[in-house]
């Protein structure tokens, strides 16, 4: 018989410039304690770290709040396409969809496509993924992210991404965000999973990939899970995730990983942030852009990092 852990979860909804109005924060703030309620309920329950993971995807992608599902950001061209990818740690599994344009979850096809042979798809393979899973065509953009897009167009794209969230008075400007959703979980069975999606940067290049799809922003093991948001070039020079599960690997505290993971990257002059879980439990967030949109499960209360901005590059618990 499997011994029990407390299980542990953490989210995040983007990473950027500083919320202002304590509306905007306390809007966030629903949103985020929200999926954690329901989630950690999940994993109580009895729930694998995978599905806890795809399920707090699912309901992060549905909400307009943040870049990624409905609420996705409009690349260069107008067009949506949105990257999402899981790793299940028990497994040592990766799989990912990059650049699908109308579904509602991409998530959903990334853990499909878990029990591929092949496990991680481009645009036209999503899409006729899409179609064998029978899955409805579904059309994500939102009037505030339609309007983004007509007044970048206007400007001749000067910003160089969109916004983290979905609603102008949560941004003090309209290019200060670096939104991607991510989920991490450890079950009551010891088991992890990372799980991450995006609508991408906004206004990009058509065929730019995601850090979103990639081990760079999403991997788990065994060991640790780590899910990132940012700048996805920067998070993909850094080879993050990885970097910081290969150290707890290899003997490092999950809080030591961080530190030395994202002193580097504030040395390198990167934007970014993630959100990580251990095997032993311990819960840690870090960052080198000003907010992080992150909230976690301690296996006692609900916490958040709303408020968290220091010049400090990580916290944990």
């Amino acid at each position: 018989m499997e011994s029990q852990v407390q299980p542990k979860l953490i989210i995040h909804g983007g990473a950027g410039s500083s919320l202002h109005g304590k509306g905007g924060l306390e809007a966030v703030r629903r949103s985020l304690h929200t999926v954690i309620e329901e989630v950690y309920s999940l994993l109580l329950c009895g729930a694998t770290a995978s599905e806890a993971v795809v399920h707090g995807c699912q309901m992060l992608e549905d909400n307009p709040r943040f870049n990624a599902g409905t609420g996705s950001v409009l690349q260069s061209d107008g067009q949506i396409r949105m990257s999402a990818s899981l790793m299940d740690g028990a497994s040592g599994r990766f799989s990912g969809v990059i650049n699908i344009s109308r579904v509602k979850n991409p998530i959903e096809l990334a853990q499909f496509l878990q029990s591929s042979p092949d496990r991680v798809l481009s645009d036209f393979g999503s899409a006729e993924l899409a179609r064998e899973m029978q899955l409805p065509s579904y059309n994500a953009l939102t009037d505030l992210r339609l309007q983004e897009w007509i007044q970048e167009r206007q400007d001749n794209f000067k910003s160089a991404m969109a916004g983290v969230v979905a609603e102008p008075e949560l941004l003090e400007t309209s290019n200060a965000g670096r939104g991607t959703i991510g989920v991490v979980a450890l079950d009551a069975s010891g088991r992890l999973a990372a799980g991450t999606s995006t609508g991408g940067k906004g206004f990009e290049r058509i065929g730019r990939v995601s850090d979103s799809a990639m081990p760079a922003g999403n991997y788990a093991t065994s060991n640790a899970g780590v899910s990132c948001t940012g700048i996805g070039e920067d998070i993909i020079d850094e080879c993050l995730a990885p970097r910081i599960v290969v150290r707890v690997t290899d003997g490092m505290s999950l809080k030591e990983a961080m530190q030395r993971s994202f002193r580097e990257a504030h040395q390198n002059q990167r934007d970014l942030g993630a959100i990580a879980l251990d095997a032993s439990g311990a819960i840690a967030w870090g960052k080198t852009s000003e907010i992080l949109l992150a909230a976690y499960h301690d296996g006692e209360k609900i916490g958040d990092t709303l408020e968290w901005t220091g010049n400090e590059l990580i916290g944990y618990c």
